[in-house]
């Protein structure tokens, strides 16, 4: 009975296709292109763990290397057979079905401001970086919230819960670039969470939604504005100066009445539960607000997993240069492993995981010595990033690190090569041009995507 179905809808299959003047190798030809060709995700999730996360205390332990390069950690298995994780980032190894671990990635920028840039945006930085220069390429956020709509008040992007920054320094590569100001991604404020331990000093301002709301019962939109006026500037400088904190001003006003937005952070709202699964902590929290923004329709969000100046790596960062073991095991390790495990929890019990993208994003990885402050310090050579849902196969790696994790083993790939996964993965074409504020036309993505789907 199966075979004379089979042979049935093989024989009608046949006849259909004969009509249309196809043969059948060419309409299954037609029809996976069709497939790979359609957008896999409506948003993305993107996680920055800036500082340079190490990949052998995460998704690349060495366990048959020489003691001095292995380091304290043992690896354990994943859910997966055949990929282990480090040993504190237990919750997420139950999850390794759901991740594709890019362990091949690489480029040839050492420090912080240059690594960020090039995992950011995908393109090697050029001349002198200043944070919002416009001849800078657009971050990933700013460019996938460019080809992607959002309803009326919604922002098109927003990161949180800080800009990142280098002992005061404000890091270029998170910005619209040369797409204009239009497209930089609007910072926003975790509202819930115990904060990052290390030095603040920032000068970017965070939006903060609640602005004592309830007390004020600002109602009327000139007033809201006005009210704004005190948070995010007043007028100052060039007329386009004004004209961009204007958009801002507005947009904010816009979501501060009545948008999803506004809802979707009101933390307060959400399960008590669901909340403590993400742990009381601003990673945590932040990953929370960034389900929430998403399921309100805001198309990408960007959260820093750290905090956001590096100062000499002495607060709750991934620049581990000294005393790396105590700080991964009992600060970061911990914090990262549970927020995320609880994203990807709550995704797939919600049935958004299938359309949203969640992209694992760092400076660079570590060296495979320890240096004599009991660090591993920057390491552009090799190191690990990783993909889960938006139509990305779970439960795989690709590329690997050597033996001592220095240098690709096997199919290395380059930034450029995984944001081209990402366009992919979005329904967004990565050799689309666009045009800069000149006129230029300028290519997206210089690389070409992995085979992760």
């Amino acid at each position: 009975m199966v075979n004379h179905l089979q042979h049935t809808r093989r024989d009608f299959l046949r006849s259909g296709v004969a009509m249309a003047g196809l043969s059948l190798p060419s309409f299954f030809s037609m029809l996976s292109h069709a497939r790979s060709a359609a957008p896999k995700a409506r948003s993305c999730i993107v996680l920055y763990t800036w500082g340079g996360m190490s990949h052998y205390e995460s998704f690349d332990p060495k366990p048959d290397a020489p003691s001095d390069l292995r380091g304290e950690f043992k690896p354990i298995p994943t859910a997966t057979p055949g990929i282990q994780f480090c040993e504190y980032l237990p919750m997420l190894a139950k999850h390794s079905e759901k991740l594709a671990i890019v362990r091949s990635i690489h480029h040839k920028h050492g420090g912080h401001q240059q690594g960020m840039y090039i995992s950011l945006t995908g393109h090697d930085p050029a001349g002198g970086l200043t944070a919002k220069k416009r001849e800078n390429w657009p971050s990933l956020t700013a460019m996938i919230s460019r080809f992607q709509d959002s309803q009326s008040g919604t922002p098109r992007a927003i990161r949180m819960p800080y800009s990142m920054y280098d002992n005061g320094k404000l890091m270029a590569g998170e910005y619209g670039g040369w797409l204009g100001s239009k497209y930089d991604p609007v910072l926003m404020k975790t509202p819930a969470g115990e904060p990052y331990r290390g030095v603040t000093r920032y000068t970017d301002r965070e939006l903060n939604l609640k602005l004592n709301l309830e007390k004020q019962r600002i109602s009327d939109r000139q007033g809201l504005l006005e009210e704004l006026d005190s948070t995010l500037g007043q007028k100052s400088g060039t007329d386009l100066v004004y004209d961009q904190l204007d958009h801002y001003r507005r947009m904010a006003a816009d979501m501060l009445l009545g948008s999803p937005v506004r809802d979707a952070y009101d933390l307060d709202k959400e399960d008590p539960r669901v909340r403590a699964m993400y742990g009381d902590h601003i990673c945590g929290q932040s990953l929370l607000l960034s389900r929430r923004l998403v399921e309100a329709g805001v198309p990408v969000v960007q959260a820093l997993c750290s905090a956001g100046d590096l100062a000499g790596g002495g607060g709750d960062n991934w620049d581990t240069h000294r005393g790396h073991f105590p700080k991964m095991k009992d600060r970061l390790l911990p914090v990262f492993d549970r927020s995320v495990s609880a994203l990807l929890t709550d995704l797939e019990q919600r049935g958004m995981l299938d359309e949203t993208l969640v992209v694992f994003l760092t400076d660079f990885g570590r060296t495979p010595k320890i240096n004599k402050n009991g660090g591993r310090d920057h390491h552009p050579g090799v190191y690990s990033v990783a993909l889960a849902g938006g139509g990305i196969r779970g439960g795989q790696v690709y590329g690997s690190s050597d033996s001592r994790g220095a240098e690709p083993g096997s199919d290395a790939c380059s930034p450029a090569d995984f944001h081209a996964t990402i366009y992919q993965a979005m329904g967004i074409d990565h050799r689309a041009e666009l045009h800069d504020q000149e006129g230029r036309p300028l290519r997206i993505c210089d690389g070409e995507p992995l085979p992760l789907f």
